[in-house]
Parts: C-alpha cells; structure tokens; sequence
C-alpha cells in the first residue's frame, strides 16, 4: 500500500544507498581502468624479463618498487595485466549481457503474454537447456566453436539467455492481467504495441537488476575459460590468465 511519500528520482536513491554507491564507484572504477589502461598502467603488459620473474609483491621481502604487485613467471607485471584485464572483462560483460537480455527478453515476453503452445515450446526448451551444468556446457560450446573471444561472448549467449527468459516471462504473465493491458486492448491496440509499447517499459527495472547480475556472471565465465585456455590467446591480458 502506498505510504503517501512522493516516490523518489532513481538517482537520488543510489546516490543516498550506500551499497549501490558503492557498487557504483566500483563499476567507475573498472570502466577507468579499461579505457585508461594506456596511461594507468606502468609498464607493458606483454613485456618480458626473466631477471625479474616470480618476483613477490613490493611490499614483501624481497619486492621491487618498480613492480608494485609483483610480477608472473615470464617476469611480466602483473600490475600493468590486471588494469589491461579489465578491457577483456568489461568487453565481454556487455556485449555478452546485453545479447542474452535481447535473446532472453523477447522470447520470455512472447512466452508471458501470448500462452499456449507458444509458452509450452519457448518453456520446454528453457527446461532443457538449464539442466546441463552451464560452465561445462560453456567449455564444450567453446571447445566447438572455437578458441578466441568472439566464442566465449556466443557460449555466454547461448547458455545464458534462459536466465532473462524465465524471470521476464514470469513478469509478463503479472503485467497482462493489469488494468493498463486491459485498457490497451479495448481501445484497439495490436498485441504487438501492446507488448512492446505497454508491457516493456514496465520490465526495465527488472531488466536492470537482471542486466546486472547477468555481467558479473559473464566476467566469472570469461575467467574460467581463460583459465583453461579456451578464451583469447594466452598472451593476452586477461584476469583468467592471471
């Protein structure tokens, strides 16, 4: 029930939530370091110099100043290849995320809104699809596709795009049974308009969140898979070869 207070500017309420503020400064951060690696970064990540390999943090026995967290088996900085990493991760968190929201959204909302067959298909295949484990099925979809980045963005996709089709389609069955849908339809409004002109616009919020949580999982599975050595080439800065 509504407690009579006016409802607040979106902005205003993460500006004055401290978590999403601090998520916010987070996300401010990585996208900083993605496009600023160039200038950040204090060495070259690909550079080599075995003289100086496995050496330990800066601030530990034995640490170099010159390389303030250390550096990796090839003696490459691993400062200079976490900022860089960024670029591999944020890429892939938002195309990968934004592709399976597109996927996932309209065929969850073709699924809520017009039923039938049409809900029985899109959630039969839904079923399906999220009883394989997903890192496994990402790695064979890899595996098939092929190595580089182009691969793990489609395994995200395809693997991912359920997630968005469950929720939405949940959502989109509430949404139809509301007065706004009903008013649409008395005065003579295609169920197309309806659904993307009525019905969508009340999704975004949900949408948001699901967009959100969808990047963090998309950089876990990128990680993952770099690890295995099924993402980009090894010698690419990712935080996986990390």
């Amino acid at each position: 029930m509504p407690d009579g207070r006016p409802d607040l500017p979106l902005t205003y309420r993460i500006l004055h939530e401290p978590r999403a503020l601090f998520g916010l400064c987070v996300l401010g951060l990585m996208l900083m370091a993605a496009v600023l690696a160039p200038w950040l970064s204090p060495h070259d990540p690909l550079e080599q110099d075995l003289l100086s390999s496995f050496l330990p943090p800066s601030w530990q026995e034995n640490g170099d100043p010159v390389f303030f967290l250390g550096t990796d088996n090839l003696g490459r900085d691993i400062a200079s290849r976490l900022i860089y990493g960024a670029r591999t991760a944020l890429i892939v968190a938002l195309i990968a995320a934004t592709l399976a929201a597109l996927l996932g959204t309209v065929l969850g909302m073709l699924a809520g809104f017009y039923g039938g067959k049409t809900d029985m298909l899109i959630s039969r295949a839904v079923d399906i699809w999220m009883s394989f484990p997903a890192v496994l099925l990402s790695i064979v979809l890899v595996a098939v596709i092929g190595a580089g980045l182009h691969a793990v963005i489609i395994a995200i996709v395809i693997i991912d795009w359920t997630r968005f089709c469950r929720v939405i389609r949940a959502e989109t069955m509430v949404q139809k049974e509301r007065d706004y849908v009903s008013s649409a339809v008395t005065i003579g409004l295609t169920r197309v308009r309806i659904l993307f002109q009525e019905v969508l616009p009340n999704l975004v919020p949900l949408l948001i969140v699901l967009l959100t949580l969808e990047m963090g999982i998309a950089i876990v599975v990128e990680t993952i898979l770099s690890f295995v050595g099924l993402s980009v080439a090894s010698d690419t800065p990712t935080w996986g070869n990390l």
